[in-house]
């Protein structure tokens, strides 16, 4: 009882009310701006005598960046929004684009990560007889795992079993059970860590286990510093026997930090059993707190061979900092073999790269589609060619449904998924929105053979600027679990039609329509 009371002890609390704005992502950012904006103010009335030679300077600016943009390899929405800001602010509009583009602060990290992912690339080796399986290859699928393999080590598995949690309670205390049969090591990469039960429950079997000689390694993304953990809270968990570290620490001001999140949710025990899905580390997560109504989340857990590729990635990001990366030891097939019918890739998104691996995986299970492609995700800030995919699906007879959320939580995200809805419902796509609550599940399932559970949402961040994950699944057994899943919440729904969009609140339209303008820096 005293250890359980020194862990929770260490847990610090959350900072609340004003400090919790003020250090706000969205403050930050509005911060910046102003700084800017003054600056060019205060230039504007130095060079006030010479105002009409700068106004012909700016002019020639202007359209400089405008040839620049036009023969970038920028996303062609991201192009229309920054040509937007430079007509409208050059000399500011300019400064922030450098400002996003250079990656000032994460040059040694992207350095570091891009020379990882190559050294690993052969880590992990893929049987010819699994990617030359005649229903893998009927299906396109093999394809998919050669192109997801251009940029990191993924290979498809069929010695795995899969079990599917619809809610995030379901994950956790499947967690808690498997957690304590851990013997060498546990790695866990979340993008929230916050003080609570389902931490607090979590963190005293850690440092039981780092007590009795296991292998504990606790990974989370910087942001948390700014709202929910102090930044020395690595070396509280060190006091209990726990390595820990925060991914890209946060330096306001200094760094280009809302770029390059780690967003993954891994959880690794001894190489035999994996957990990926959208479930953070917070009590909402599980419903033991009410935010924004009833929270519906989902995950996966691996149980085989497949466990090895959510290994790889864990030690990657982990070995960022790492003097002497230790790979192969923790790399060994787990022993015993699973029999389970169907086939499992794990796979990781990397900003640093060109490829948009996540959106491809979306794209091609919207474009192999017989019969149906239903969605669960929490946001929908899309692009032209992910929009395109969606109402090319519905347009030529599959049955695309997407479950959004119904109480948001974002207002901004939220508004800027209602500007969509009047295309995609006009192209034939089925949009509900979940009534109890908020959906924070990130899940594709498709022609009762095809199924993606991960951390990929459908906006700008998850699929260009955030380190993801996600599990492939094709023709596993579970995958009639996700679609009666997603049957049983679409039954909590209320659907969008033209009736409910002409009646949406005018507040909503007009933040809607304002920040489609700045959706790909959302």
């Amino acid at each position: 009882m005293e250890e359980k009371e020194k862990i929770i002890r260490l847990i610090p609390k959350r900072k609340k009310g004003l400090m919790r704005i003020i250090f706000s992502r969205l403050m930050i950012v509005i911060l910046l701006l102003l700084i800017q904006v003054g600056i060019m103010l205060s230039a504007y009335s130095w060079f006030s005598e010479y105002f009409r030679y700068f106004r012909v300077a700016q002019a020639v600016f202007s359209i400089g960046m405008i040839f620049y943009l036009f023969n970038c390899s920028m996303d062609y929405s991201a192009k229309l929004t920054w040509l937007f800001l430079i007509m409208l602010m050059p000399v500011p509009g300019t400064i922030l684009l450098w400002y996003t583009q250079i990656n000032f602060g994460h040059r040694a990290i992207k350095t570091r990560i891009e020379s990882l992912v190559s050294d690993t690339k052969d880590k992990l080796s893929q049987k010819e007889s699994v990617i030359n399986a005649p229903e893998l290859v009927q299906s396109g699928t093999d394809d998919l795992c050669r192109y997801l393999n251009r940029s990191g080590c993924f290979p498809i598995y069929d010695n795995t079993e899969v079990t599917y949690f619809p809610l995030g309670e379901d994950k956790f205390a499947e967690m808690l059970r498997e957690l304590e049969k851990a013997e060498k090591f546990i790695f866990m990469e979340y993008f929230i860590i916050d003080e609570g039960y389902m931490w607090g429950r979590i963190l005293s079997i850690l440092a039981e286990k780092a007590k009795q000689g296991v292998d504990v390694r606790v990974m989370y993304d910087g942001m948390c510093e700014v709202k929910l953990l102090s930044h020395d809270y690595p070396k509280k968990l060190e006091q209990l026997g726990i390595k820990c570290k925060a991914f890209s620490p946060i330096r306001p001001f200094v760094s280009t930090h809302y770029n390059y999140r780690d967003h993954r949710k891994i959880l690794v025990i001894d190489g035999r059993v994996a957990f990926n899905g959208g479930v953070n580390l917070a009590d909402e997560y599980i419903n033991k707190i009410e935010r924004f109504g009833h929270w519906k989340d989902t995950a996966v857990m691996l149980r085989g061979e497949a466990v090895q590729s959510f290994t790889l990635m864990f030690l990657q990001m982990w070995n960022t900092t790492e003097r002497e990366p230790q790979w192969d030891s923790y790399l060994a097939l787990p022993e015993g073999t699973t029999q389970e019918k169907g086939y499992v890739m794990p796979f990781g998104d990397c900003p640093l790269d060109k490829d948009k691996d996540g959106e491809m995986l979306y794209m091609d299970i919207l474009n192999r589609a017989k019969s149906y492609v239903h969605i669960m995700t929490p946001y929908l800030i899309l692009d032209n060619e992910l929009e395109t995919a969606l109402k090319f699906a519905a347009q030529r007879g599959v049955d695309v449904k997407l479950i959004l959320p119904g109480i948001p939580d974002k207002k901004t995200a939220y508004a800027l998924a209602k500007s969509h809805y009047k295309e995609l419902i006009g192209a034939g796509v089925k949009l509900y929105e979940y009534t109890p609550g908020f959906v924070h599940a990130k899940v594709f399932v498709s022609d009762d053979e095809k199924a993606v559970v991960g951390t990929i949402n459908l906006d700008y961040r998850s699929l260009y600027h955030h380190f993801e994950c996600g599990t492939y699944l094709y023709r596993k057994p579970c995958i009639a679990e996700i679609e009666a899943d997603f049957a049983d919440t679409l039954s909590k729904c209320r659907e969008v039609t033209h009736d409910t969009i002409k009646h949406e609140k005018v507040s909503y339209k007009l933040l809607g329509s304002v920040m489609k303008v700045i959706a790909p820096l959302m």
